[in-house]
């Protein structure tokens, strides 16, 4: 139990530094949520996590497992696609992206 609960902190955790870096355009151009919904379901997601964090099958816990699991899977590859968080992308060579 103690590693399922420190695998889904490590998700959330990773879901709102990841959204916080994500420009706020990219949400609405991706055809997403807003940038401030999606931070506050993965902030309360996180919050939850701390209060309970030795029970990761609460049921709010779960459900902030599934918020986190969703933005990683689906909201942040859409994101990334319009051009969020590529600032000094390490995959630029020379004479650009490759």
């Amino acid at each position: 139990m103690l590693g399922l609960a420190i695998a889904a902190l490590a998700m959330k955790a990773y879901a709102v530094f990841d959204a916080i870096r994500v420009p706020t355009d990219a949400f609405p151009a991706a055809g997403k949520l807003t940038k401030p919904i999606w931070l506050g379901i993965l902030a309360v997601a996180l919050i939850i996590e701390l209060a309970v964090f030795p029970s990761p099958l609460f049921f709010g816990n779960l459900l902030g497992t599934v918020g986190a699991a969703v933005y990683l899977v689906d909201v942040r590859p859409a994101v990334r696609a319009m051009g969020g968080g590529r600032r000094g992308s390490s995959n630029d060579g020379p004479y650009g992206s490759w």
